[in-house]
């Protein structure tokens, strides 16, 4: 099957909208790879905390995106043989990929490993510009969204449930930052795509978001 006519559903939103659940859960249902976008950032943002480098050095930050040795592995990020799927998601790590995720060269970098995702029988790639950028020509986009105050209490468990120490003013506080960073950076703007369907899960469980999901695909395959 050409790589052009492999299936695709893109699911967008903000930081803890629920895009990383409902897509992978998604994707078990469909049997489809997986793509984690946001981890990717993360993980350069990870790779560039630990060598110290200069967060302001776009050259740098581009080339630690273009050699990153990284997989998913049911539901374990691997960085260079390391499971770090805790580590990224520390709030210094996700700061970090917010902020990086802004220069035009790391999204560059990282773009050709996104693509890279799209094997038979399908994937489910979950991101901020996965509809709009990455996959814009995919046959079901989903933009999930929900309220700030959703979002910061579903951070506040997820990080209470790895025993990680947690401040939900601190939360609300961050996620208003990234959701400002997203929305106005220049390049790949968080925004849905065209012909996205728009979700919001602030009342929503994330098997009823999956259900959504599936029975928009249902309608696409039909």
């Amino acid at each position: 099957m050409p790589t052009s006519q492999i299936p695709v559903i893109t699911i967008d939103g903000p930081t803890a909208s629920g895009k990383g659940t409902v897509a992978h859960r998604v994707a078990d249902k469909l049997g489809f790879h997986y793509l984690d976008s946001g981890a990717l950032y993360r993980l350069t943002a990870l790779s560039a905390l630990r060598r110290q480098t200069d967060l302001a050095d776009e050259h740098a930050l581009a080339k630690l995106a273009e050699h990153l040795h990284c997989s998913f592995q049911g539901g374990d990020i691997i960085l260079s043989h390391e499971n770090v799927t805790d580590a990224i998601r520390a709030e210094e790590v996700g700061n970090t990929a917010s902020k990086i995720a802004t220069f035009p060269a790391v999204r560059h970098a990282l773009t050709g490993l996104q693509l890279s995702f799209r094997k038979a029988p399908g994937l489910v790639a979950d991101g901020r510009d996965m509809g709009s950028v990455i996959f814009p020509h995919a046959p079901l986009k989903v933009f999930l969204t929900a309220s700030v105050a959703a979002r910061a209490g579903r951070r506040y468990k997820q990080l209470i449930d790895k025993g990680i120490s947690a401040n939900m003013e601190d939360l609300l506080m961050d996620l208003q930052a990234r959701d400002d960073r997203d929305t106005k950076r220049t390049i790949a703007p968080l925004v849905p795509p065209e012909g996205a369907h728009v979700l919001d899960t602030s009342e929503m469980t994330a098997d009823e978001a999956v259900d959504q999901v599936l029975q928009w695909y249902a309608g696409i395959t039909k």
